[in-house]
């Protein structure tokens, strides 16, 4: 039986660094580092290939071009907090592209949708020729 689960990101692959936050916060944000920076490179990690090329191509504003996902979070007070937000943050990035999108399949019109549109473009025909001058 084959494994249907999403590929997961082992804890072991990804970095974190504290940093300080941004904005308003007084004292807190000046004295403690309370964000959280996530870095995770993308062709070293144990993500099936696949995977790992549909996360590459994604045109993410997160994903440098030698292939790290990088992730700021300093939405909490408490740097395990924002850790576990840039990680619940990576995790969905990841199974945003875990399953392949389903292959397109080219099909042709059937013959009532055709006679359906030429009939709405005679119609629509007709509508445009009454706005001309009474003479023509």
């Amino acid at each position: 039986m084959t494994d249907t689960r999403s590929p997961l990101v082992r804890p072991s692959e990804v970095s974190f660094t504290a940093v300080r936050a941004q904005g308003a916060g007084g004292q807190n944000v000046n004295k403690v580092s309370s964000a959280a920076h996530l870095r995770f490179d993308v062709r070293a990690s144990s993500l099936p290939d696949g995977v790992k090329e549909r996360l590459l191509a994604l045109g993410d504003s997160r994903i440098t071009d030698e292939g790290v996902v990088v992730i700021k979070s300093q939405v909490h007070r408490s740097l395990e907090m924002n850790r576990a937000d840039a990680l619940a943050r990576l995790e969905a990035l990841v199974q945003s592209v875990a399953r392949p999108p389903r292959v397109r399949r080219a099909t042709k019109p059937t013959r009532a949708s055709k006679e359906r549109r030429l009939q709405g473009k005679a119609i629509r025909s007709g509508v445009k020729a009454l706005r001309g001058r009474p003479g023509d």
